[in-house]
């Protein structure tokens, strides 16, 4: 009988839940056969939604992103427990983050739900990006509902990282997997240390930030190997740039 032809195990995209600690990542798992090793990433990309293929990504009004290494500008600061209602409120769902237009209109309506005590805005009115290139938060970032539009929100409305000293799980993982935002996690409690307005800058490699307005530094927990998946887009983008999954040419 003829020697049975070998059997190449397909890639493998493990989302289970588990600590959505990012040194860790046991709820993201890539792993494949044929996983590039000459793709480079040292190039800032993100999707791009007019035409949802990859292109190089341009700095935002509100922040100065040196490829992936350092994101620096104005910081945001909110408290814990900040649900997905009060980052896009349920009424704005209706937006297509794939359409252009609705993109830029959801990104607009980012953290409007925040309650009245917070007084500056995080957007100003009429405006559809905002001033904020970092939101530095408390406990639990991100509870409530599964909605990606909640990650979604914050990168169209122009943040680059949001840093909390933890998040739902569902809420870390949609910010991976969507690749809008860099979803970091302190040491400590940063929204206790930092005031709205202080400039920071983050470094990625270093895992630290750095608050220019004060002059202290903080110690960040590693990205890990959500990191890669983040800068290429999101998952897919990952995937494919990766050679796991053909790629929208093939």
């Amino acid at each position: 009988m003829a020697a049975a032809a070998a059997i190449s195990t397909p890639p493998t995209f493990n989302l289970s839940s588990g600590n959505p600690n990012s040194s860790s990542l046991p709820h993201l798992k890539l792993t494949s056969c044929n996983v590039n090793p000459s793709i480079s990433y040292s190039q800032s990309l993100k999707l791009d939604r007019n035409s949802r293929f990859l292109t190089a990504a341009t700095a935002s009004p509100s922040s100065a992103v040196n490829g992936t290494n350092s994101f620096h500008g104005l910081c945001y600061v909110v408290g814990d427990n900040i649900d997905t209602d009060q980052i896009i409120p349920a009424e704005y769902l209706t937006l297509v983050p794939s359409n252009p237009d609705e993109y830029e209109k959801l990104g607009s309506y980012a953290l409007i739900g925040l309650p009245a005590s917070y007084g500056a805005r995080f957007i100003e009115p009429g405006a559809t990006k905002t001033k904020y290139a970092i939101v530095i938060g408390g406990d639990n970032f991100g509870c409530g509902s599964s909605r990606e539009h909640a990650p979604v929100a914050l990168g169209a409305s122009g943040v680059a990282a949001v840093v909390a000293e933890s998040y739902a799980r569902i809420f870390f993982r949609n910010s991976v997997a969507t690749g809008e935002i860099y979803p970091l996690e302190s040491e400590g409690r940063l929204c206790d240390e930092c005031t709205t307005g202080d400039v920071l800058t983050i470094e990625l490699g270093e895992s630290k930030l750095i608050n220019h307005t004060t002059g202290k530094e903080y110690k960040l927990k590693p990205i890990g190997d959500a990191g890669p998946v983040i800068e290429a887009g999101g998952i897919f983008a990952y995937a494919r740039k990766a050679g796991m999954i053909p790629s929208r040419d093939a």
